[in-house]
């Protein structure tokens, strides 16, 4: 089986440190526009893209690793192409992923105000350890809020809670229990919603659980791809 990881809104593949070292063989891709090529304005467009990479590669019996964003380009994967999956991992993620306006509206100043973005991170990635969380900080600032803007706006119109029934790609729901932009009730809805899905929930894991428990978040997907 062939792991593919999907970063999370202004993010890269990078993300993913702990987990493509610990699995051999996996992908974590960067989407369009990071820099090379123009980003996807919906989620639909990275899905179209992604197919398209998958294609050209060759890859076959997919397990999609999704976070945030990711989780959405994973399950709108699931319901264009299902054959093309033996399962998926949603990290941090919903079947509906609005934001609130004060923070797009904060993006779309910080465009023009290119001094207020870093303070978007200044307490992010607090549980990860400093040398990474200054790589994910200086990676952030140098996608800018164009990009952040982009993946947010992408996610807030996504929206497939009346399709998750029709979802039968087996699947495992990660979520921290301190996660506070997609708490666990949104992994509970997908697993009351969704055939074939397991829920697992990290004790004190915020919105960057992988990163910040990566040993535990890696034997759960361990386990889960065993079962496959």
């Amino acid at each position: 089986m062939q792991l593919l990881f999907i970063h999370g809104s202004g993010s890269t593949g990078k993300v993913w440190r702990y987990q493509t070292s610990a699995f051999a063989d996996s992908i974590a891709i960067d989407l369009p526009g990071r820099p090379d090529g123009e980003l996807c304005t919906s989620i639909e467009s990275a899905v179209s893209w992604l197919k398209m990479l998958v294609d050209e590669q060759g890859l076959t019996d997919l397990v999609l690793v999704g976070h945030s964003l990711g989780t959405a380009v994973a399950l709108q994967y699931a319901i264009e192409y299902p054959g093309d999956l033996k399962g998926m991992v949603l990290i941090g993620g919903g079947a509906r992923l609005r934001v609130h306006p004060d923070t797009l509206g904060f993006l779309e100043i910080a465009i023009d105000s290119p001094d207020a973005f870093p303070q978007m991170f200044e307490n992010s990635w607090r549980k990860v350890p400093e040398d990474f969380a200054k790589e994910l900080r200086a990676e952030a600032l140098a996608l800018g809020p164009e990009v952040l803007l982009n993946d947010m706006k992408a996610c807030d119109a996504f929206d497939v809670i009346e399709k998750l029934s029709g979802i039968n790609t087996p699947t495992l729901a990660i979520t921290g229990t301190k996660d506070v932009m997609t708490p666990p009730k949104y992994a509970e809805f997908l697993g009351d919603r969704m055939p074939n899905t397991e829920i697992t929930l990290i004790e004190g894991g915020s919105h960057f659980v992988f990163g910040e428990f990566p040993s535990q978040v890696n034997d759960a997907i361990s386990a889960f791809v065993d079962k496959l």
